[in-house]
């Protein structure tokens, strides 16, 4: 499975950063020129003169200095040559199609994980993990099967990483039944991806027993998955010995203990006939690290293509200081002359 996913991005950067650096001389420069004494005319006596109210061109004089610092900094910008770019990003993806199969018969009520410190079910703990990997597989298409004593296609092949959250998050514990249908668990996942063109197709099956329903044997779908090169990851979770299952009785809530019958020599010869692997997992930290595992291990492929189109901006900077010295020149020997 390829895509190809275009990205665009707008962006302003100097072309030539490094002339901005004299901006920094200027409030030197400027401090110099005010310390400066301005022309004199000696005169024999300055009280008429200090009687004198200022004009409006005396007072104005002085937006001539700040017009000829503002075309010294309009210059340094326009020198610096803000650019205007359009970046197009053209991402080619080649996929892959990854379907999960998830176990929610009645052993997953077992509370021996904790997600962010409470107690939880086991499906609760996979819903978490697995909804992370999900955001991590963005060109990925991402499917979902459930099983118990029934195997069925909860959510189909998707690239809408939203739809396939929805329906991880409505998973119950006993909707496909009770029991563990390993097998055709998987067939129901090889079936699904069997036809399909794509770089690779995976199968990422977790349950926490052994296979107690349905009519197809977990080795012999596993050989007809590699027959048809799918690869499976198989994952058996819970914790060692004995589990606490929450149960409703007429004294209110209480807990009851059940024993694994997790058969890891099955899931490890279901993922050696795939060309997969068998991952155990006792605790939610574990869970999570095995799914970063398999996210490290069935990496997207993608190739990259950037074109970058450039406007130069510098004439927004340069005529506008153009135009603002020949006010000033103009100004300076007409209307604000000074004698001498």
């Amino acid at each position: 499975m390829s895509s190809t996913i275009p990205r665009f991005q707008t962006f302003y950067e100097f072309h030539d950063p490094w002339v901005l650096l004299i901006l920094f001389i200027l409030p030197f420069l400027f401090y110099w020129e005010s310390r400066q004494k301005p022309p004199t005319i000696l005169f024999s006596s300055l009280k008429t003169i200090g009687s004198l109210k200022p004009g409006w061109k005396v007072r104005l004089y002085p937006l001539l200095l700040w017009a000829r610092r503002l075309v010294l900094v309009l210059v340094i910008f326009g020198l610096a040559r803000m650019q205007a770019g359009r970046k197009s990003t053209e991402v080619i993806t080649h996929g892959v199609d990854i379907l999960l199969a998830i176990d929610t018969s009645g052993s997953m009520r077992a509370e021996d994980f904790m997600v962010d410190g409470n107690r939880v079910t086991r499906l609760d703990a996979v819903k978490s993990v697995v909804s992370e990997f999900i955001d991590q597989r963005k060109s990925d298409r991402i499917g979902m099967v459930v099983f118990g004593s029934l195997a069925f296609t909860q959510c189909p092949l998707t690239l809408d990483h939203s739809v396939a959250h929805d329906f991880l998050q409505n998973l119950e514990i006993g909707m496909a039944g009770e029991q563990t249908a390993i097998g055709d668990a998987l067939a129901t996942a090889t079936s699904r991806l069997k036809d399909l063109e794509s770089r690779s197709r995976i199968v990422i099956l977790l349950t926490d027993g052994a296979n107690t329903a349905g009519a197809m044997d977990p080795l012999q779908a596993a050989d007809i998955a590699d027959a048809f090169n799918v690869k499976v990851y198989t994952i058996g979770v819970g914790s060692q010995g004995e589990a606490p299952v929450r149960v409703n009785t007429p004294f209110g809530p209480q807990y009851q203990y059940i024993r694994s019958d997790l058969n890891e020599e099955i899931l490890q010869e279901m993922a050696k006939r795939t060309r997969g692997s068998y991952f155990r997992a006792s605790d939610t930290a574990q869970l999570d690290q095995i799914y970063k595992t398999i996210d490290q291990l069935e990496k997207t492929k993608a190739k990259v293509k950037e074109h970058v189109d450039y406007n130069e901006l510098f004439p927004w900077f340069l005529l506008p200081a153009f135009l603002l010295l020949a006010v000033e020149r103009v100004l300076d020997l007409t209307i604000f002359r000074r004698v001498p």
